[in-house]
């Protein structure tokens, strides 16, 4: 198997496993209901919040890099800015803006504090919007590669 496909494989399990957890999260009403106390809120709580960091993480640092190379349009020493305006372009992302405002929240969301509960709520819930975009620039990677062939 490739390295572009095993990325986009793995890609996909923490995208449908994110999906899943963002679903029993909006199916039990967790957030309107947040009780810290309880183990299982806890338990869909951090299987959301890792799935999050997880994909996001691995889109930015390895499946990018990696669909930018498979192309021919990865350079030596391109910052990760450049490589965000660079999948902009192509149309992968709509914006390197909105990516880097995700990559903020990851960041939130990996240094959160337990009591801090508003706090949480609010940024889970952004990341429960953000979901799409990430799914779309997967999509748009795979769409890529396949009407080029590359699949």
């Amino acid at each position: 198997m490739s390295i572009i496909k095993e990325n986009l494989q793995i890609a996909n399990i923490h995208l449908n496993r994110l999906k899943q957890a963002s679903k029993e999260i909006e199916s039990k009403n967790i957030l309107k209901d947040f009780d810290i106390d309880d183990f299982e809120v806890v338990k869909v709580i951090d299987t959301f919040v890792f799935r999050f960091i997880k994909l996001q993480d691995y889109l930015g640092q390895k499946l990018f890099r990696h669909f930018l190379e498979e192309i021919g349009e990865l350079y030596e020493n391109m910052s990760f800015i450049d490589i965000l305006d660079k999948l902009e372009k192509l149309g992968i992302i709509n914006s390197s803006v909105e990516w880097i405002e995700i990559r903020k929240l990851r960041n939130k969301l990996k240094h959160e504090c337990p009591d801090e509960l508003e706090a949480i709520k609010e940024e889970i819930n952004v990341a429960m919007n953000k979901i799409s975009l990430l799914e779309k620039a997967l999509q748009n990677i795979e769409d890529y590669l396949k009407n080029k062939k590359i699949l």
